[in-house]
């Protein structure tokens, strides 16, 4: 007999590879995830993975499963959603993902407006530095900072984000060839602000690297170097000062997103409003 519990655990491990990655994903023991597998293999009788020293790959026979399950699995979430969009009141919770510091320093300590206008809706936060699906229903809605690609979603700029250059009080005042920078990991050298920032050291020295914007500023605060940072983490910041440089500043579009099934759905209409009225009334600025 067909079991779906036996076919989201294949699917998990045919796209993770591995037991390990596939029991991350769906936040159970290896051994679960191995007793799964095994069980469908018995159902159809038939073996779907080859069980490598390192890695488990799908046979002939669990690509096709696996093609079949995936869109199974994509029916399944779209009844999901199409029900939830049907019966759903303004109570409930949505799940929101957001790069992690705009969750933190901009969207969080908004949120007790969010809390006054609808007591009975609950927001659960994701401050994601992946981009979360919302076609397998990792969030309900997402806030992103690139233009988005999903066919099924729907997708509007709410705002800009500026980034700008920050330093300690003081650091500023030394020649500006003793200058040193703090940045992003080498992965993120293709985004606007690193881009913007790597032309404008212009061979000086970039001395600390970070992916987290948090990290960034507190090694700034601390002196280390000047880093390049979004604005409304920063300009309202006592320990940071914005270089006095007269160059246009760096910008990135900010996107929200809700997937097509979904975006009626009073609740999710409610987040979506509020953060859209937050980025209007609560971005600093252009200059600041």
């Amino acid at each position: 007999m067909f079991d779906w519990e036996d076919m989201r655990h294949f699917l998990a491990l045919a796209e993770t590879g591995t037991l390990s990655g596939a029991a991350r994903s769906l936040k159970v023991d290896h051994a679960t995830v191995g007793r799964r597998v095994s069980a469908l293999e018995q159902m159809f009788d038939t073996s779907l993975i080859e069980r490598l020293p390192k890695r488990w790959v799908l046979t002939e026979a669990g690509q096709r499963v696996a093609v079949l399950g995936q869109g199974m699995q994509t029916q399944a979430h779209a009844l999901e959603r199409a029900v939830k969009a049907q019966h759903s009141p303004l109570s409930g919770t949505v799940t929101l993902s957001t790069p992690p510091a705009f969750a933190s320093y901009f969207l969080a300590p908004r949120l007790q407006g969010l809390r006054r206008l609808y007591p009975d809706l609950h927001l659960t936060l994701l401050g994601n530095k992946s981009v979360a699906s919302l076609s397998q229903q990792e969030a309900d809605i997402a806030v992103r900072i690139s233009r988005p690609q999903e066919a099924s979603s729907v997708a509007r700029k709410i705002g800009t984000m500026e980034f700008w250059l920050y330093a300690a009080p003081g650091y500023a005042d030394r020649p500006s060839a003793e200058w040193e920078f703090v940045a992003y990991d080498h992965t993120l050298d293709h985004v606007v602000e690193q881009k913007w920032l790597i032309a404008f050291a212009a061979g000086r020295s970039i001395v600390f690297r970070a992916n987290d914007l948090a990290c960034q500023a507190a090694a700034a605060r601390a002196g280390v170097g000047i880093a390049m940072l979004p604005c409304f983490l920063s300009y309202r910041d006592p320990e940071l000062v914005a270089l006095s440089i007269d160059l246009e500043r760096a910008t990135r579009d900010i996107y929200l997103v809700v997937h097509s099934d979904l975006r009626r759905m009073p609740a999710v209409r409610a987040v979506l409003e509020f953060v859209a009225d937050q980025v209007s009334a609560g971005m600093p600025p252009a200059g600041a």
